[in-house]
């Protein structure tokens, strides 16, 4: 069984930074994809960002500029750094990852929230 934990939630006030961590936990073999999406209230699930496993970025274009994704192929560890964020950006962040055990699946998170102050 695999597990994706996610870290780095909380209250940032407008205009502020943070840093959110997400590593797999349990049986994991190759992992391909990583990413982040998230859910404003009263909005759909949306992509932020995803990372390929030789470190290549793709951003939601609306977001490229104020996040920046990045990832520890050793510590199997993807981040989403955010910088002046708004309160729009108050959401529960997902983490997302496409690993191989006996076979190839994509997980999810359990979501950390974030919530920006106005």
């Amino acid at each position: 069984q695999v597990q994706l934990v996610e870290s780095g939630g909380g209250l940032v006030q407008s205009g502020g930074s943070l840093r959110l961590s997400c590593t797999p936990a349990g049986s994991v073999g190759a992992i391909d994809t990583m990413g982040w999406y998230r859910q404003r209230p009263g909005y759909g699930r949306e992509l932020v960002a995803t990372i390929g496993r030789d470190g290549g970025p793709f951003y939601a274009e609306s977001l490229e500029g104020r996040f920046t994704i990045s990832r520890d192929n050793a510590k199997r560890t993807v981040y989403l750094q955010g910088n002046h964020l708004y309160p729009e950006d108050t959401a529960v962040y997902y983490c997302n990852a496409r690993i191989l055990t006996q076979r190839w699946l994509t997980y999810w998170g359990q979501g950390t929230q974030v919530t920006v102050s106005s």
